[in-house]
């Protein structure tokens, strides 16, 4: 049995975000992502093939989700304690993340 701590370990710099498997099986996946003031480069947008649901633990982001039907963008503002569940092929993106501390991610994916 293995104790592991979301809160811990974080390293000193992030020069790009960090994704870190916390459990994998055939049909779910657990990852801690680390960010501080990263985003997703300009007109790339998240098309992923499984679900995901994401908590932000601590730290703060914007994120920008596309409307099937319309196409518009809606950005969303998340601080600690907040999540969503995002449908596979949910066209998403971060648009920033706090560049003055880290944000640590909880995303499961379904």
């Amino acid at each position: 049995m293995h104790i592991g701590n979301l809160l811990k370990m974080l390293p000193d710099s992030l020069p790009c975000e960090l994704f870190e498997d916390i459990l994998s099986t055939d049909r779910l996946r657990i990852e801690r992502i680390l960010s501080r003031g990263q985003s997703t480069p300009q007109g790339e947008w998240y098309d992923q093939n499984e679900h995901e649901w994401v908590l932000l633990v601590e730290g703060g982001a914007v994120l920008s989700i596309e409307d099937p039907q319309s196409g518009e963008a809606r950005l969303l503002r998340l601080g600690p304690g907040d999540y969503l569940n995002l449908p596979a092929h949910q066209r998403h993106r971060v648009e920033s993340t706090a560049p003055d501390r880290t944000t640590i991610w909880l995303a499961i994916f379904y």
